[in-house]
């Protein structure tokens, strides 16, 4: 244990350490440091994958009904109601069709109407009060479908969001069902990513997902799959896309960022943990560590057992530690116990775990 300890130090000495402060240490004053998650032997780092934050919800807003477009009132970017007015077509021929219409059933309604009142006095057919009361439907709903013809001149969003895109202005003429806006939905975003087929066939054994974004440092944000492609598309990637559990920042998150996606890959877990060997301070009689706490941004010093040294720079510890605590892996030589620090940011998007 005496010859591991000193490879040990060796081995940690020999990191470059970025310092805020001086080289004495003091208690009081904030040192900077890098941290990383202390995880088991057996887990295999994560894989990594570049995605891009999606609305939850995106559709197209379209008339039902052809003809010119009067005015748009909405602008990208806008935020709308769900059932808020955003367009208007001109009404003008579908008032003239209902117009027509409530003539006809005026006085389809009048000729029923006399039919059903012989036919309870006995006074004419069968036939003819069958034929006087299905024409009335007839017409009631030819009334009803002119009405809402008319209604749909006016469109109206049918979400709460925001417009994302602007496809026609007024003086345009579509057809029914052409996309007049692309609305986002507001609140919750989703993460999407395209795995290579060899991973995307694999992803049963994937134990879970969580992302990270510059703005954030090392906030990791748990994901969960909502829905996978079936089918690749021309790059033979499958789109996945996840949604981010739990309570975060809306006005942080917000649709358009690039986030990195991590998924971690089952293994059955050993016991043992690996951390850096720069993270570990070891003496002939003793090993330690400091674990970063994320509450108030201070480290404390804590006794671990490390049992071998591996080929990539990581150590095994034994006893100590707990797969997801945060341990200082650079600057572990520089801090006390119970001090302030401040955890610089990844080097590198590919030092995924922070290793190095």
């Amino acid at each position: 244990m005496k010859i591991l300890a000193k490879t040990i130090l060796v081995a940690a000495s020999a990191v470059a350490f970025c310092s805020c402060g001086g080289e004495h240490v003091k208690g009081d004053e904030v040192k900077c440091v890098n941290v990383v998650v202390a995880r088991d032997a057996n887990e295999l780092p994560p894989l990594s994958y570049t995605g891009r934050t999606k609305a939850a919800e995106e559709v197209n807003v379209a008339f039902r009904v052809s003809g010119p477009i009067l005015r748009v009132l909405v602008k990208e970017g806008d935020y709308v109601r769900q059932g808020q007015v955003v367009a208007e077509m001109d009404p003008r021929d579908y008032q003239v069709q209902l117009t027509a219409t409530q003539a006809e059933y005026a006085q389809v309604k009048a000729d029923a109407e006399r039919v059903i009142a012989l036919y309870q006095e006995q006074n004419t057919t069968a036939q003819n009060y069958d034929r006087a009361r299905y024409g009335l439907e007839q017409i009631t709903q030819k009334l009803n479908n002119h009405k809402n013809q008319l209604a749909d001149t006016k469109l109206r969003a049918p979400i709460s969001g925001y417009v994302k895109t602007k496809l026609h202005e007024g003086g345009e003429t579509i057809g029914a069902g052409m996309p007049v806006l692309i609305m986002s939905s507001a609140g919750d975003v989703e993460v999407e990513i395209n795995l290579p087929s060899v991973e995307y066939v694999q992803m049963d054994k994937y134990t879970g997902f969580y992302c990270t974004f510059n703005i954030t440092g090392d906030t990791r944000y748990p994901l969960q799959v909502v829905r996978t492609s079936q089918e690749a598309n021309a790059n033979q990637l499958y789109t996945v896309r996840l949604k981010i559990k739990g309570n975060y920042d809306h006005k942080k998150l917000t649709p358009g960022m690039t986030t990195m996606v991590y998924a971690q890959v089952a293994e059955e877990p050993s016991g043992n943990i690996i951390v850096p060997a720069s993270a570990i301070i070891g003496d002939e009689d003793k090993t330690t560590v400091f674990v970063y706490n994320t509450e108030d941004g201070t480290v404390k010093s804590r006794s671990v057992k490390v049992e071998f040294i591996n080929p990539d720079g990581t150590v095994t510890v034994t006893e100590g530690l707990k797969v997801g605590e945060r341990i200082v892996s650079t600057g572990a030589h520089h801090v006390v116990d119970g001090q302030k620090v401040e955890v610089l940011k990844p080097q590198a998007k590919s030092n995924v775990g922070n290793m190095m």
